[in-house]
């Protein structure tokens, strides 16, 4: 009961924040259209191709104004490494993106995604995790993205996105957010618990990604599907703060215990991490981006699958 109360707390507390001048990790439209003419603030849109709403060619027909543009997919926030996709870039390289975008360290970024569907709220927090990752923590998420910013009977713009003057931005990697192989590997062994954000067939084997070489899962993780955290209302796509202290005390996880979640590429798995780290207070969460598309590209690693008719995971060696 005492658990279920403090995450009950936390979500109401992120919402408290608002009223005090403070930046929550998640904002509403309201909050948006009452501080969009801040001059520390840059609206950040990331809608791709990896969503119902977006590319740049749509930024161009509206966006929120004022927005800068950068795309998801393209412009180079995930990269490939040794045929693993979804990758964090190296440190210099998201410091020349950050910077060509005109966003400086003492910039607050509100990162807007689609809001049409359950994948893009991933790319925002996967946006945000980067920022966090570099030691940017004036960062949030506009929640139902640009259909939640249109739903709201804000006004748009349309045209190119805003060119701002080039300038440096200096990161400072935050190695705790981030989880290697070696970590997820010593984490079988340790107290630290495994979480995956993939739909449940994905987590039973039923289902598997072309970004992985089998199915299953890590042996011993939870599942937490992060579509679980996500409802539509007005046409547009939201994170439900409601869900949260239900969902994640179903998959029984402990606040205070070292949590890394995962998915296919490091994606849904963003999501998340968002929730337990940003939302229910969890004392300490790392994303592994290799999810996966790595773990599962040697057979040496263990996978867990659910036999068909049982009701348990059973492990095998693909």
């Amino acid at each position: 009961m005492s658990r279920l109360l403090a995450l009950v707390l936390i979500v109401a507390s992120s919402l408290a924040m608002a009223n005090e001048n403070k930046t929550p990790p998640l904002v509403d439209a309201d909050w948006l259209d009452a501080n969009l003419n801040r001059n520390d603030l840059v609206v950040l849109d990331v809608r791709s191709g990896i969503d119902d709403g977006g590319d740049r060619s749509s930024f161009q027909k509206a966006h929120i104004p004022g927005s800068v543009y950068s795309s998801y997919t393209g412009d180079g926030w995930r990269e490939g490494r040794d045929g693993v996709a979804g990758l964090l870039p190296p440190l210099a390289s998201l410091e020349r993106l950050i910077g060509g975008l005109g966003i400086s360290n003492d910039d607050t970024v509100v990162i807007v995604p689609a809001g049409t569907g359950v994948t893009d709220f991933g790319s925002a927090a996967r946006v945000y995790w980067t920022f966090r990752v570099l030691g940017h923590d004036q960062v949030t998420i506009l929640n139902g993205g640009f259909a939640g910013w249109q739903a709201a009977g804000m006004n748009d713009a349309s045209g190119q996105s805003e060119q701002r003057e080039v300038v440096k931005f200096k990161g400072t990697l935050q190695q705790d957010l981030i989880a290697s192989l070696d970590e997820v590997k010593e984490a079988r062994n340790s107290q630290a618990q495994l979480v995956d954000a993939r739909p449940s067939d994905y987590f039973t084997g039923e289902t598997q990604s072309p970004a992985a070489k089998a199915p299953g899962t890590i042996p011993g993780s939870r599942s937490l599907p992060h579509s679980d955290f996500l409802g539509q209302r007005n046409q547009a796509w939201y994170l439900d703060e409601g869900e949260i202290t239900a969902r994640v005390n179903q998959a029984e996880l402990d606040p205070g215990a070292r949590t890394i979640a995962f998915c296919n590429t490091g994606h849904w798995a963003a999501t998340d991490w968002f929730v337990l780290s940003e939302l229910a207070g969890f004392d300490e969460v790392a994303l592994y981006d290799g999810s996966m598309a790595e773990w599962s590209q040697n057979s040496d690693r263990p996978l867990q699958v659910a036999k068909r008719g049982l009701g348990k995971l059973l492990d095998f060696f693909n």
